[in-house]
């Protein structure tokens, strides 16, 4: 069934550690082989040995409007005839900051960059020269990308392969990471309590995404904002996920919490590798070449992303999909909850808007804690029965799924379908 991607597996550790550019690509969690990919369109993927899948990756998200969208591909087409890179300012990377300040209100300004990951770690060095101090919280399971600060009990891909952290971390940089839990505000209080004038920033994910789909308490958040103001600490969203998704401005709009600084990835590219942070004029002037916060990247702004970007985030906000996107979901959650039902199981769906994860646990699944009691030896066979089903979800127990524009009433009741079929294997 998978015989050229074995071969290409077999070809690629070779020459590429593991055999694989992104460590969760490996599949080792789901104990077998990694898929390659050919091609996509709309809500279908197709891999090399011609097998067909609804998609609900999306490329981990960036894919709000499924694959090759012809009016996405026409912009970048076009944008390509004239040149795929130059190192320096172009038009297109104004018209997309507008757009992103027009839509953020918490956004007064904003930086490009290539990578979710450049975008965090930008922002908590801004964060640590604006205020002259030291140390961050963040929040177990909260995954912010692979810069030293953040590989501290983590999500995404180093929870997914059993990392608790990672070599190569100074003591320095751990000291300098107080980790708090989600949905906790009392383990906050008192880190900040605990450390004095010596807390630059928060950084949270809103709604956390890499150790699947945990949704946040209102009251947490709201006390969050209140305690980092009171503090003079910098509250950052980061909304690389989010951004975009579960609204136009994302979870901050959602709940109506306005961070200082804000983090945007994914789908700002459009599938393509682009990210952003912003924040409040005072702070985002700290950076050079304004301020003496150093901060570059020489493929920043790259105008093939930034075109792609700018169409993308133009057609969800006048076609407005948020709507359509909460029917097609809505159905999805109630129809894996019917075939739990009927099948006398009570595993967690969690859900906001087109984002879910289905956790293999009884328990509520409310912060990090949580979400390990899910068993992922269960996840491993329900994921090979959806794909024999033709059905594409993460390779992890812990990471989000997506409802894309491109998918169909069609696509959701067969999607229902398969679960049922992959949950009776189970049992």
């Amino acid at each position: 069934m998978y015989y050229k991607s074995k071969e290409l597996f077999k070809e690629a550790v070779r020459y590429i550690p593991g055999g694989v550019n992104s460590p969760v690509r490996a599949f080792k969690s789901v104990d077998m082989e990694p898929l390659y990919i050919s091609k996509g369109k709309g809500s279908k993927i197709f891999d090399v040995d011609g097998n067909e899948y609804i998609d609900y990756v999306g490329s981990w998200g960036p894919l709000i409007l499924g694959h090759a969208d012809d009016r996405i591909l026409k912009v970048l087409n076009e944008f390509a005839s004239y040149g795929t890179s130059f190192g320096a300012n172009t038009e297109i990377e104004i018209k997309l900051a507008e757009l992103i300040t027009q839509i953020y209100p918490s956004i007064d300004l904003v930086r490009m960059v290539s990578s979710g990951t450049e975008a965090t770690m930008s922002a908590i060095r801004l964060a640590r020269g604006y205020t002259g101090r030291n140390k961050i919280i963040k929040f177990e399971g909260c995954y912010h990308g692979h810069a030293d600060s953040f590989l501290i009990k983590a999500g995404s891909g180093v929870l997914t392969h059993g990392i608790p952290g990672t070599l190569g971390i100074t003591k320095h940089t751990a000291n300098d990471t107080l980790i708090a839990k989600f949905n906790d505000f009392n383990s906050v209080e008192k880190l900040i309590d605990a450390n004095k004038n010596e807390i630059a920033a928060v950084i949270m994910e809103p709604i956390m995404g890499n150790a699947g789909v945990i949704i946040p308490d209102i009251e947490f958040l709201k006390n969050i904002r209140k305690i980092t103001s009171e503090n003079n600490i910098i509250l950052i969203f980061d909304e690389v996920i989010t951004g975009f998704r579960v609204a136009l401005g994302g979870a901050q709009e959602l709940y109506n919490i306005v961070p200082d600084m804000t983090c945007l990835g994914k789908i700002i590219g459009g599938g393509l590798p682009a990210a952003a942070f912003g924040g409040k004029k005072e702070i985002m002037e700290y950076l050079a070449p304004v301020g003496p916060v150093y901060q570059a990247g020489t493929l920043s702004g790259n105008p093939l992303a930034m075109a792609v970007g700018y169409e993308t985030i133009n057609i969800i906000k006048k076609e407005n999909i948020y709507s359509s996107l909460e029917k097609k979901s809505a159905l999805l959650e109630a129809g894996i909850k019917e075939n739990l039902k009927k099948l006398g199981l009570n595993f967690k769906l969690n859900r906001v808007g087109s984002m879910m994860c289905l956790f293999f646990t009884e328990n509520e699944v409310t912060d990090f804690d949580s979400a390990m009691t899910s068993d992922s030896k269960l996840f491993s066979i329900y994921f090979k029965e959806m794909l024999k089903n033709g059905v594409y979800i993460a390779p992890s127990a812990y990471e989000a799924g997506f409802v894309s524009a491109a998918h169909n009433i069609a696509d959701i009741e067969k999607t229902i379908e398969a679960n049922y079929s992959s949950l009776k294997k189970i049992l």
